[in-house]
């Protein structure tokens, strides 16, 4: 597996990746989440420019390591708070239950390092068993209101906004 930029021409696949991954919700009885339309290309496009979008790539058979495949998952990134929030990440389905989502945040967590942010946040369903129990197996803890900076009390408040406190949401912080 390999990580890197997105391309422009990758992003309706990162809008694939998303749909495919909302699937699951509707089992939860989550319709609403499984219909969401993905990001638009437009907001997919300003977080590649800024250097905040990465796929996730699988090597096909007889391709060499370092070879490109087609995206199987994907991370967005932005500052917010002085930590490096995951906006969205995910993972087409026929590639999840492989710690591939994981290694997108590892490498996120690397380079957040490097650009001087000592954390990640996040923004998740609490009760989703891939959201926030997965989350915090991996390090994050969940955030009390007080906690939170004026970024991701926006996020939350917009989160809130848009509906998706329908079902109970937590924002999420560990450690670079």
């Amino acid at each position: 597996m390999l990580i890197r930029p997105a391309t422009l021409a990758e992003l309706p696949a990162l809008q694939d990746i998303e749909r495919a991954a909302g699937h699951p919700f509707r089992a939860l009885g989550m319709a609403e989440i499984a219909d969401d339309e993905p990001p638009t290309l437009d907001l997919l496009e300003g977080f590649r420019r800024t250097g905040r979008a990465w796929v996730a790539v699988e090597a096909g058979a007889g391709q060499a390591a370092e070879s490109d495949g087609a995206p199987v998952a994907y991370l967005i990134s932005e500052p917010v708070d002085g930590a490096e929030h995951i906006e969205q990440v995910s993972v087409h389905p026929r590639a999840a239950h492989r710690r591939i989502g994981q290694a997108l945040i590892e490498d996120l967590a690397r380079r957040a390092r490097a650009e001087g942010r000592i954390a990640l946040t996040l923004t998740t369903f609490a009760d989703v068993p891939w959201n926030a129990p997965y989350y915090a197996r991996i390090g994050f803890r969940a955030l009390g209101a007080a906690e939170l900076g004026p970024g991701l009390r926006r996020i939350r408040a917009h989160e809130a906004a848009i509906g998706l406190d329908r079902w109970p949401r937590v924002a999420m912080r560990r450690e670079a």
